[in-house]
């Protein structure tokens, strides 16, 4: 019997994406869907434990920017502009409509994005202009050995940012291969202690390799790296950690449309699609009783899917209440959105946390992070 065509995952990723996330980003799916399929664009995140200040000043020579460094004082900017603009009608006004000005400037200046010291970080991270497609050059090893910068998707620097690691916290990167995110935890110099754990062994080997090519021995030394399962966590170390990441296996929807290979829309991977969401609550609720009362975890995934991002937030808060008696609070990081909005396009409709949509001009993402403290 002739056996039906096979269709390659990679349309069926296509097809699906199609099919839910038009509902989801209506008029935008257009343009977000071209993105996905054209080249991924990377920010080159400094190692500052290489000699890396000649790299910097390479890569300014270049019109790249850190995107991190430059966010806050943009931010800064746009405040003293509108607080400049409101100054200026409070003054045409007079009499009693000057007091309604007044509160008004003032419920503005509550409502204009503050400029957080959550995001005065060490961390180093250079792009190119939204519309430049300039590519960075291959990581060179400096004198020692150690390479001097890391390249990744830039988006994927935002959950760490969101974390905003304090001097001195234990720090828990649940599911740390293939590395970036923890090699950009220890790039912030504050962590007291930091556990990086993925449940694939292959892949934590990846790891090791990327601590060993960027981070010198005597910091090595202060992580630990573990194979265990991640739903697990809370039975080896429960309520130990002032940050927890999880970085949870979603349908990596870059991926998922442009390589064959490891496609988690392959035909014979669909039961274990469809129990993804699953796994991120159970993931996610390992993470949250790691962490200590009054702790922080950021979830974080790389696909656009509300099932995946908003849903289970929303049931991690409602299973941590009613079976674990936790109060969960989840952060408003609305404030992402404006500091970093000439680097990236972001989603103004996430109903929770940020979502970051690939752009033509932009093409980092997707990259979707929500921030919840015990």
């Amino acid at each position: 019997a002739a056996t039906a065509p096979r269709i390659p995952p990679t349309r069926l990723a296509l097809h699906h994406f199609d099919v839910s996330y038009s509902l989801q980003l209506k008029d935008l799916w257009p343009s977000v869907r071209a993105a996905l399929l054209c080249e991924q664009k990377y920010g080159a995140l400094l190692n500052s434990f290489s000699a890396v200040d000649h790299v910097a000043q390479e890569l300014e020579l270049l019109n790249a920017t850190d995107f991190v460094a430059e966010a806050p004082k943009k931010a800064q900017r746009w405040q003293q502009a509108a607080a400049a603009e409101e100054a200026g009608r409070v003054e045409s006004v007079s009499g009693e409509g000057r007091t309604v000005m007044q509160a008004e400037t003032m419920t503005r200046a509550e409502m204009s994005p503050p400029n957080r010291a959550s995001v005065s970080s060490n961390i180093k991270c250079y792009t190119f202009p939204k519309g430049d497609i300039t590519r960075f050059r291959p990581a060179r090893p400096d004198a020692l050995g150690l390479l001097d910068y890391y390249l990744m998707d830039a988006a994927s620097l935002l959950p760490v940012l969101a974390l905003n690691v304090r001097p001195d916290d234990f720090v828990l990167d649940l599911c740390a291969a293939p590395g970036g995110k923890t090699l950009a935890l220890l790039q912030t110099g504050l962590c007291g202690h930091l556990a990086a754990n993925d449940i694939s062994v292959s892949r934590t080997k990846r790891l090791y390799q990327i601590l060993h090519s960027y981070i010198p021995r005597e910091i090595r030394e202060t992580v630990s790296v573990t194979s265990c399962d991640g739903r697990d966590w809370e039975q080896l170390e429960g309520g130990t950690f002032h940050k927890v990441l999880v970085d949870v296996p979603c349908t990596t929807d870059r991926h998922s449309v442009m390589e064959q290979d490891n496609n988690i829309f392959h035909k014979r991977r669909t039961k274990e699609r469809q129990m993804l969401p699953m796994l991120q609550l159970q993931l996610l609720m390992a993470g949250i009783l790691a962490t200590k009362p009054g702790g922080e975890v950021v979830y974080s995934t790389c696909s656009l899917s509300p099932l995946q991002n908003e849903y289970v937030i929303e049931r991690a808060v409602e299973v941590a209440e009613t079976q674990y008696n936790i109060g969960i609070h989840v952060e408003d990081l609305s404030h992402f959105r404006t500091l970093f909005q000439d680097t990236f396009s972001f989603f103004s409709d996430c109903r929770l946390g940020e979502l970051v949509l690939p752009h033509l001009t932009a093409n980092f993402g997707p990259m979707y992070f929500c921030k919840l403290r015990r």
